[in-house]
């Protein structure tokens, strides 16, 4: 067993303590975090073996594992005990993790680099994120994998009676208006997720500023922890060998020369493709007889001369590949009711990005159930975004949504989901589908400007119009100089080294995301790249509210409608009825959708009125609260007794009809005037102490003797069934 090594700080009132040495000693490094009661093992393994065939890239994969044992749960499925594909909210912590390490690689490692954090024990007092990110960072600076930067710390901040509150529970991370996490290393930045209601950007840099300082001293325990574990034999990496020799590559840039920028900049992205295209034929071609290697080497010195070329227009010449000056913005379009059917939809375009959003609305019991590690509950609005291979004319098989399907609508949800109106306004669940049409760049912030048309097309009351712009950045190799790009396209994203997206009304911010390909963003830039965002985000919703100015007032006529009742908690059991019998029978004989909530509220759904009207009635007749001198036309006889007869006058609501009650006369037997399924006219005498109902059809209900039954005398109060059967 290797020695047991130690390190702890104290962050938001809470002890925070990374150990290696007991756990996972096979991988090439594992940490075990604990922050409060919450607990978590990061692993980082390092394949040695050869490398895949085909891959081009860093193969960094990061895994967020919740396990359901952590939180003293057992997985609500009847059939399925085990946890099985990660929830949404593990996938987003694994993007989060992912985003903040990838920088730090550099990315020409060729090995197989697999982090995985699991939660081994969890306190809703103590943020599981923030200890994933630091366990991490943690178990890769003792791994002996090379770095280019680093070590990072993070921190999560809300706040409080207007003050920052560090790592906070769940509970008060729910609460705040402001939802920020941070990561970086002592100098700068390098990951921020933000969500929050019209946050001011003077207000986000001052909450980012104050988040940096902490990141800063998580930065000094991981340097102190990797001191403590001592000499770390570093782990051999495979990089990257497809160079071309000197005499080739000098071959392929005099070949390109002034022909790359012919190709290049071009002010229609097909266009450039076509003319990029034809390029790297024409240069394949002129290189002779090659090998695959070479051929693919050639390949990549093409890609990497594009992008520096991409790159010095930029930082040198002030010029973009499609002739807008930094701050400009691409053609928007706006177009609401795309679709005829749909309950709501919009196109958002901008430039060759385009995004159809579709709204459906639907009862209460649409509602997403939750049962994750961390949470359960409902969920009554959700954004789901989907970037199918054609959108940017590719091929490939459709396998459902990837990890950046996940975070790209839960960033668009997250932009919106602080304007929606409250259950008790519209109660209806929402649902949002983006459907990514083309992409070249930011298809994210395209779905969040589509998700607020399509909402207002729907006539659900959003209170704000919100808009999205991602933003780029680009440094001088020598990192002096440097470009804010708005509105980066797909060849600035590759080239550049930032993408920082920005979501909001015309008042504030309400969802922010920034990632990197450097070390980090210094602190100083980000004033001016969310002032400059902002400024492009009113531009973009001036061109919105040309399609729609606000919410429509009324829903589509293909939309369901939720008539709402507001009833007494106690008579909830009578709407339902003994084993959901009654409120079943509503639903098969009406066709509607109903939900109550334990505080009285009902909710009937439907898309036919005369169902709506039905049910609805029979609701309020099974919760009417029966009055004296009240006159009831048509009362059901029900049961037959010796001193009376029970007619019912609602349903689920009987009284009885005393003897001397039934008739102006003396009525020696009940039976001789009533039978059970009779109905006649009654009043409501009286309601006791115990609220037994009691009635009068006296003067009110002509009454002869009724013929002699059939089957000869019955027993009040028996059936004829039960009487023949007990006879025989």
């Amino acid at each position: 067993m290797a020695k047991l090594i130690k390190a702890e700080g104290k962050f938001g009132g809470k002890k925070l303590i990374l150990e290696k040495g007991r756990l996972a000693d096979q991988a090439t490094s594992a940490v075990r975090a604990q922050y409060g009661d919450t607990v978590v093992l990061a692993t980082i393994t390092a394949s040695q073996q050869k490398v895949r065939e085909g891959v081009d890239y860093l193969p960094l994969l990061v895994d967020y594992e919740e396990k359901m044992y952590a939180a003293g749960k057992i997985k609500g499925s009847r059939f399925v005990k085990r946890e099985g594909r990660p929830t949404d909210e593990a996938v987003l912590v694994s993007r989060l993790v992912d985003r903040t390490l990838r920088p730090l690689f550099d990315s020409k490692i060729r090995n197989d680099i697999q982090v995985v954090i699991s939660v081994l024990s969890l306190d809703p007092e103590a943020n599981p994120h923030f200890t994933a990110l630091i366990a991490a960072s943690a178990a890769l600076v003792t791994s002996g994998i090379p770095t280019l930067y680093g070590p990072i710390g993070a921190v999560c901040l809300a706040e409080a009676e207007g003050k920052a509150v560090i790592n906070p529970s769940k509970e008060a991370w729910d609460q705040s208006e402001v939802n920020l996490l941070v990561a970086g290393t002592r100098e700068s930045v390098n990951m921020i997720e933000a969500g929050g209601l019209e946050i001011s950007e003077s207000k986000m840099v001052k909450f980012i500023k104050r988040a940096h300082t902490e990141v800063k001293k998580c930065v000094n325990l991981i340097l102190e922890f990797e001191k403590k574990c001592g000499e770390i034999l570093k782990v051999e990496m495979i990089y990257d060998q497809a160079e071309l020799p000197s005499e080739l590559k000098d071959k392929v840039d005099q070949f390109l020369g002034d022909r790359l920028d012919q190709a290049l900049f071009k002010v229609k992205k097909l266009d450039r493709d076509k003319g990029l295209t034809a390029l790297r034929k024409e240069l394949i071609a002129s290189l002779g007889e090659l090998s695959e290697e070479s051929e693919k080497a050639v390949e990549k010195r093409f890609q990497t001369r594009l992008e520096e070329r991409a790159r010095r227009a930029i930082t040198e010449e002030g010029k973009r590949v499609d002739g807008r000056k930094m701050d400009q913005l691409r053609a928007v379009s706006c177009e609401v009711k795309a679709l005829p059917r749909t309950h709501g939809s919009a196109i958002f375009q901008r430039g060759l990005t385009q995004a159809l959003s579709v709204v459906t609305l639907g009862s209460p019991g649409d509602e997403q159930l939750l049962d994750t590690m961390a949470e359960e509950g409902s969920k009554r609005y959700f954004h789901h975004y989907n970037f199918p291979a054609f959108s940017v004319g590719e091929v490939a098989p459709m396998r459902g949504p990837g990890r950046r399907d996940i975070g790209h609508g839960a960033l668009a949800e997250k932009a919106i989901i602080r304007l929606l109106p409250e259950k008790e306004e519209f109660p209806y669940t929402i649902r949002v589908v983006t459907e990514v049409l083309s992409s070249n760049g930011s298809t994210s912030m395209a779905a969040v400007c589509g998700n607020s048309l399509s909402l207002m097309d729907a006539g659900v009351p959003l209170k704000k119009a919100v808009a999205g712009i991602s933003m780029g950045i680009v440094f001088s190799p020598d990192k002096k100089d440097y470009q804010i790009l708005t509105d980066i396209q797909g060849i600035e994203d590759h080239a550049g080294d930032m993408d920082f997206k920005v979501a909001g009304t015309a008042d504030g911010i309400n969802a922010m995301q920034m990632d990197v390909k450097m070390e980090g963003l210094p602190l100083e830039l980000i004033p001016k790249i969310l002032a400059q965002a902002k400024a492009v985000r009113l531009k973009i919703l001036s061109e919105m509210k040309k399609a729609i100015l606000k919410p429509r007032k009324d829903l589509s006529p293909y939309a369901p409608r939720i008539i709402t009742l507001e009833i007494n908690p106690d008579k909830i059991r009578d709407v339902i009825g003994p084993g959901g019998k009654m409120i079943n029978a509503i639903i098969a004989e009406t066709g509607v959708d109903i939900d109550i909530e334990d505080s009285g509220l009902v909710m009937i759904t439907s898309n036919d009125k005369e169902g709506s009207r039905k049910a609805v009635e029979w609701v309020k007749n099974l919760t009417r609260e029966v009055k004296v001198g009240e006159a009831f036309k048509e009362a059901k006889i029900t049961r037959l007794m010796e001193f009376g007869a029970f007619a019912e006058v609602l349903p689920g609501q009987e009284g009885l009809i005393h003897v001397s009650e039934i008739a102006p006369f003396h009525v020696d037997r009940v039976e001789n005037y009533l039978e059970v399924g009779q109905i006649v006219p009654v009043k409501v005498i009286e309601i006791d102490e115990q609220n037994r109902i009691n009635l009068s059809c006296k003067n009110l209900l002509k009454l002869k003797p009724l013929p002699p039954s059939d089957k000869g005398h019955r027993p009040p109060g028996r059936s004829s069934r039960g009487f023949d059967r007990r006879r025989r």
